[in-house]
């Protein structure tokens, strides 16, 4: 039994990480377990020469910029418009679009983690269409990674009451499936998807991405075969944010993670413009990208465009600069601190950028899209990142999918908007396409609709009657004011009223047997309408309800297992 353990920890590259710790996946995999392997080698920095756009406005009318800004794990609590902001740290320029436009009181994310939700940000559809269901991962891990965290593959396939005692709360690994998977670059939205970026190209956008993609590297993955002129960013998951030993940073290590000492050991500092070669950036990752964004905005000034902004931040690993960390001495968990300063510049970040439309003379001609690609994770180790909200990343509670959602656009949606039905990630492909003037690809189901319409009182109804999310046998469907989470391991049925309950502290599945049974047929017939994976969960790894990664477990508390 234990030479399987030490084979599955072999050939498993942190897969608990993608289940539980949100691991980052791709890249060149040519260094193995020195700093940085996960990039490759990176060059010195090297200024961007972004493609500079006619030097004079057209006379006529332009059609509308859009620009979607994309936060990385950043929590429903996280904004002060929304929450408390950590540590009571204030984020105006963020909170600036939701109140001068629209907040989608229930908007959600198309999945609990990084890629699989961006890959319904960018085709407008449940990635579960096209087979996007887990985060891509790698199947080698350093010798280190402590592979008592998993059990005996033996013991795979049974029901969680089965299981003895000592291994309730580890992690399943199927060894075999691991065997069995691809390359991790092969792992990616296909090609044939088309992409939002895509549909604005079409009218005559030009199309920018800066910073995470998670998409996939292989050929007709990446972000420059997927529609975007221009790319500066990174392919994989993640990056640092600082070399650790730089002047101007203050680390925070999780020594409870044993991905965390991964992500420290191997994420290279680098980015790449249309796949160059991997180089430095010149300065704190937010800001760089930042950076870079309002210089695009220059570019770009007299055509229409659409930007990505997809900034890694907060994610881990946790990084500050060492100015913003400094001007919150008011915090004095360390670790809070760290998180409250990478917000803190996150909020900068987007303040920057609305100024440039502003000095550009763009800010009445263009769609600011605000939102994060899940709710914040358990493993940073801080508890009130989702308040009020249960769960966390990577579990279908609110905490994992409930995010911050917000839009703008001065003359076309009424400031201080808010809109209550609920809305999803994949809207922002179906709402992006119609500012451009691009009709809905009529070869495809699109799940995503026009929002503009409902937020301006011009279209009835609502949205969306329900929505689904699925990881491996994981179901939830919200249908209305319903929510019903099927669990497998233990297998179990918990319905909640929303209305009622929005932060799922009342299973009243019990007392409503006719409900979960519809909700139950409707989780089927939307599965027999996706596809199957295209590639195998590996691991299925239990998460606590309640409480952050590092805290003592609690007999008889909430969990689920996600599979990835």
């Amino acid at each position: 039994m234990a030479g399987r353990l030490r084979t599955a920890g072999r050939i498993l590259l942190g897969t608990v990480a993608a289940v539980a710790v949100g691991l980052y996946a791709g890249g060149d995999y040519i260094r193995l377990h020195a700093p940085g392997w996960l990039g490759g080698s990176t060059a010195p920095n090297r200024p961007v020469a972004w493609q500079q756009g006619p030097a004079q406005a057209p006379a006529a009318a332009r059609p509308p910029n859009v620009i979607l800004i994309l936060a990385d794990d950043l929590g429903y609590n996280d904004l002060s418009l929304t929450g408390t902001g950590p540590g009571g740290v204030a984020t105006p320029n963020i909170d600036a679009i939701g109140r001068e436009g629209v907040n989608f009181a229930n908007g959600y994310a198309g999945n609990a983690t990084c890629a699989p939700s961006r890959a319904a940000l960018m085709s407008g559809r449940y990635a579960t269409r096209f087979g996007y269901e887990f985060t891509p991962t790698d199947t080698r891990v350093p010798k280190w990674f402590p592979t008592s965290l998993f059990r005996p593959d033996a013991m795979f396939a049974r029901n969680i009451a089965e299981y003895p005692s000592q291994w309730e709360h580890k992690a399943i690994f199927d060894e075999a499936a691991a065997a069995r998977a691809p390359s991790p670059g092969a792992k990616g939205m296909p090609a044939s998807e088309i992409t939002v970026a895509e549909q604005m190209k079409a009218r005559g956008y030009h199309t920018v991405h800066l910073g995470k993609w998670h998409l996939g590297e292989a050929k007709g993955m990446r972000p420059e075969d997927q529609g975007f002129d221009e790319s500066l960013g990174f392919i994989i998951g993640g990056q640092m944010f600082l070399p650790e030993n730089a002047p101007d940073v203050v680390n925070s290590k999780q020594d409870f993670d044993p991905i965390d000492r991964f992500l420290w050991a191997n994420l290279p500092y680098s980015v790449q413009y249309n796949g160059s070669p991997r180089f430095a950036p010149n300065r704190y990752m937010t800001d760089y990208l930042t950076d870079n964004a309002v210089e695009a905005i220059k570019a770009n000034r007299n055509r229409p465009f659409f930007m990505y902004l997809a900034y890694n931040a907060p994610h881990t690993p946790l990084q500050a600069l060492k100015s913003d960390y400094d001007a919150l001495s008011h915090i004095k968990d360390h670790r809070l601190r760290v998180y409250a300063a990478m917000v803190k510049a996150l909020d900068r970040g987007v303040g920057r950028v609305m100024a440039e439309l502003k000095a550009q003379g763009l800010d009445d001609n263009t769609l600011v899209i605000f939102t994060s690609d899940n709710g914040g994770a358990h493993y940073i180790g801080l508890p009130e990142v989702n308040r009020p909200y249960r769960g966390w990343k990577a579990t279908f509670y609110e905490g994992g999918t409930h995010v911050p959602f917000l839009m703008r656009w001065p003359g076309r949606i009424a400031p201080g908007t808010r809109f209550a039905p609920m809305i999803s990630h994949f809207d922002i492909f179906a709402t992006a396409s119609a500012v451009a003037g691009a009709p809905m690809p009529a070869d495809r189901r699109v799940d995503g609709v026009d929002l503009l319409p409902f937020v301006r009182g011009e279209a009835t109804g609502v949205p969306h009657s329900a929505l689904f999310w699925r990881s491996g046998a994981y179901r939830v469907v919200r249908d209305g004011n319903w929510k019903l989470q099927s669990l497998e391991r233990p297998r179990q049925d918990l319905l909640f009223d929303l209305a009622s309950d929005p932060t799922e502290r009342r299973n009243v599945a019990a007392a409503n047997p006719a409900v979960v049974q519809a909700l139950l047929a409707k989780l089927a017939a939307h599965d027999a309408d996706q596809q199957k994976p295209a590639w195998e969960g590996l691991v299925h790894s239990p998460i606590a309800i309640d409480r952050p990664l590092g805290t003592r477990p609690v007999k008889g508390e909430a969990y689920i297992y996600w599979t990835n």
